[in-house]
């Protein structure tokens, strides 16, 4: 990187999405300013740098703003090459991308997190089924790889599901269903338990009691506007 780049991030350090980000950088060794936002009351800085969805992440590379995490992770490995996130091979390449997106449209979790009872149970039961296919798809495609699947060095799939590990966790003690874990989903038990103790990964991801903490009374606050809305 040059002196001269100016590397800053707009995030909520409770968002996997934003958690990504930091993994990366600390990965990449980037130096880089944090800037916590609030979603409640967005700051001026967020509304003029993400206009259009006024969502964090937000990446500044020397006052240029990029957004959506996995479309930041893609520009952070083209401009700082180094221990590069992505493998060699297109198609291996397009595997990643399918799977990351596969991961952010069927993986959120959103629903077992806003709902109770019945409507959870729903959204606990698709959560796993998509979790199967999750399982399936990156041990028919990867399961050959040691330890990481780019190398020895967490990559870019690591990146994007291994920053939610802690959300998912928080997921399985408020609907009381295993969902990651050795019996069920050994490849990704296995996969993301190494990636949580990987070095400066370890250092980034978020306290997990704090995590747990902060996402309850989000969750009473959802649970509490449902009726209303």
């Amino acid at each position: 990187m040059a002196t001269s780049d100016e590397v800053k991030l707009i995030g909520l350090w409770a968002s996997f999405y934003c958690v990504r980000i930091e993994v990366a950088l600390k990965l990449k060794d980037i130096a880089y300013e944090y800037i916590e936002e609030d979603l409640i009351n967005k700051s001026p800085l967020l509304l003029q740098m993400n206009p259009i969805h006024k969502k964090v992440p937000v990446f500044l590379h020397n006052g240029k703003p990029i957004v959506d995490s996995l479309i930041i992770l893609e520009y952070i490995d083209e401009i700082w090459p180094n221990l590069p996130f992505m493998p060699k091979d297109p198609y291996e390449r397009a595997l990643l991308r399918f799977w990351a997106n596969f991961f952010d449209t069927k993986l959120s979790g959103r629903t077992i997190f806003i709902t109770q009872g019945g409507e959870q149970e729903e959204g606990v039961a698709e959560f796993k089924e998509n979790l199967n296919i999750l399982e399936n798809g990156l041990k028919k495609y990867f399961g050959n790889k040691k330890l990481f699947f780019n190398g020895e060095n967490p990559g870019y799939l690591e990146v994007v599901i291994g920053s939610a590990f802690g959300w998912i966790k928080f997921l399985e003690e408020i609907s009381g269903a295993k969902l990651i874990d050795q019996e069920n989903t050994p490849f990704l038990f296995s996969w993301l338990s190494d990636f949580c103790e990987f070095g400066v990964v370890k250092e980034a991801l978020p306290n997990q009691a704090k995590l747990v903490a902060f996402a309850k009374k989000r969750r009473e606050m959802f649970l509490e506007l449902a009726p209303h809305q």
